[in-house]
């Protein structure tokens, strides 16, 4: 704690300093000052806890001080010093809630006793603060929760916390919802969420606004910005900045506020509209702030190139003929596409993107490339993507793998190749068998699976299985298949044997394995 003594008599003020020890008492620094001018100032800059002052001093007295201390200190505890029996100071101490009026001469004990009274009573405030505070906090919480529904719905509640939190709401009051998505690993060291609401506040308070706000599930925060009139562009700019600043220690994150709208019964209107923006999220850079007129300037100057067609066939395509340039383009193309695109849905480019996964996955897989890391899986991986240009760049690092490990593969067998050729023509196809195999590249059905083991490490058997399930998950990944189809289409005119064999391969069921990549 601090301690300001302030009295014009320097003798006094080191006597009373030199007479108690301090650290027993809980005052950690003693200030001083020689009038109340300086006593004001000196409390404006340290702001101590207590303030020990004498009554009558020149330029200003201690009463005159201490008045107006209690708005910019309203908590500080103060006691009286003075030499004269004055009345009319004693009931102004008494007015002020001095805890103490101590007479000169002073008394060391006396001035103990005030002291530890004085620091107790601080210490009372501080916890009632605290939970007045808390009561506040959850107050205000439980008011933006029920914001997030229809006003008609909650109209009596919302009203009573209104009143209960004296919020300044008038029928005119603007009000602007601001919705954070925040990355779901959450960094320990980063500020509370209960911090950072206080920070937005004072800060909005400089500008006559004020707010509340609720976090929603693990990755929502919401707040509503309530004031008179709607800020200028130049505060909006200011308030915009500081919401980012505030979050940017979430490293991921984006912010979208929606429409400034009059009353607070249609600020469930602005909280709507700013969940529809945050949907366009995925799409813009992350620590993007995200409002509708962003937006439609956006939009405004939207020139993207056209979606590529057969975009699975093409990259294929280009994986087999090793043209990293060809597909460096084509991906490029596709981001471009995709880059702050507002009329395309995040599943949507997710679902092709995993189906690039998967053409990279097959292409590596036939030349015995890992381009996964161990215990990596692409649906996990995918499920943890924030944004599209994470996503991008995922597919990018791995097939740069891709080719960097192609470059350093020995030239596969040509017989290989054109067994795996076949296979990859023909792997839908029931009948499918070795003799077809054999024959295709004239050598014996007995010579070729022993020339296939030796070359790959692999039955022919083992690879075509591992062939048709590689193409059923492509295939699961597509909604439009049904899985009596897919199992047909990769082979297999059993649906129970299909699933048997599917099961074994990835230790999920076609229908669990759906289920978790649609999650």
């Amino acid at each position: 704690m601090k301690l300001l003594i302030v009295d014009d008599e320097e003798l006094t003020r080191t006597g009373v300093i030199s007479s108690l020890d301090w650290k027993s008492l809980g005052i950690d620094e003693i200030l001083q000052a020689d009038d109340g001018i300086n006593g004001l100032e000196a409390a404006r800059i340290h702001r101590p806890e207590i303030i020990l002052c004498d009554v009558r001093m020149p330029r200003m007295d201690g009463i005159t001080m201490l008045e107006r201390l209690e708005t910019i200190l309203p908590d500080v505890v103060p006691i009286f010093m003075s030499g004269y029996s004055d009345k009319e100071y004693l009931k102004a101490a008494i007015k002020l809630k001095a805890v103490s009026y101590i007479e000169k001469p002073i008394d060391p004990q006396e001035i103990r006793d005030a002291v530890c009274e004085a620091r107790d009573l601080y210490n009372q405030k501080v916890r009632t603060h605290r939970g007045e505070t808390l009561h506040s906090l959850e107050t205000a919480s439980r008011l933006a929760l029920l914001l997030t529904a229809p006003y008609d719905s909650n109209h009596e509640i919302i009203s009573h916390l209104v009143e209960e939190l004296e919020l300044s709401i008038t029928p005119v009051t603007l009000f602007t919802a601001v919705v954070i998505k925040t990355d779901t690993v959450m960094d320990l060291s980063v500020p509370s969420t209960d911090e950072i609401y206080q920070s937005v506040r004072q800060f909005l308070h400089l500008y006559g606004l004020d707010c509340i706000y609720v976090e929603k599930r693990i990755q929502y925060l919401v707040y509503f910005v309530f004031g008179p009139a709607i800020p200028t562009k130049a505060v909006l700019k200011s308030i915009r900045d500081f919401f980012c600043q505030q979050y940017a220690c979430y490293q991921k994150f984006y912010v979208a506020a929606g429409e400034n709208l009059q009353g607070i019964s249609r600020a469930y209107h602005s909280y709507t509209s700013a969940v529809i923006l945050l949907q366009n999220s995925f799409f813009f850079p992350a620590g993007t702030f995200l409002n509708p007129q962003i937006l439609a300037e956006q939009n405004n100057t939207d020139s993207r190139p056209s979606f590529p067609s057969n975009p699975e066939d093409t990259f294929t395509a280009l994986l087999d003929a090793r043209d990293e340039k060809g597909c460096r383009d084509f991906l490029n193309r596709l981001y471009c596409f995709y880059d702050r695109n507002q009329n395309v849905l995040p599943n949507q480019a997710k679902d092709l993107y995993y189906r690039l996964f998967r053409c990279l996955e097959e292409a590596a897989r036939q030349l015995q490339i890992t381009i996964l890391a161990e215990h990596e899986n692409v649906i996990d991986a995918m499920e943890n993507i924030f944004s599209f240009r994470e996503l991008h760049e995922k597919l990018l690092d791995k097939m740069e793998h891709f080719f960097r490990d192609a470059e350093n593969t020995h030239q596969e067998n040509p017989t290989i190749f054109l067994i795996k050729d076949y296979i990859g023509k023909n792997y839908m196809n029931e009948t499918l068998s070795v003799k077809d195999i054999s024959s295709h590249v004239f050598l014996s059905a007995s010579y070729v699976c022993t020339f296939f083991k030796n070359e790959t490490g692999q039955t022919l058997n083992q690879y075509l299985t591992e062939y048709r399930m590689e193409k059923a998950k492509q295939l699961l990944g597509d909604p439009r298949y049904k899985i009596s189809d897919i199992s047909s289409r990769v082979g297999y005119s059993d649906g129970n044997y299909f699933g048997k064999s599917f099961k074994k391969y990835t230790g999920l069921s076609p229908s669990e394995y759906r289920e978790k990549m649609s999650q």
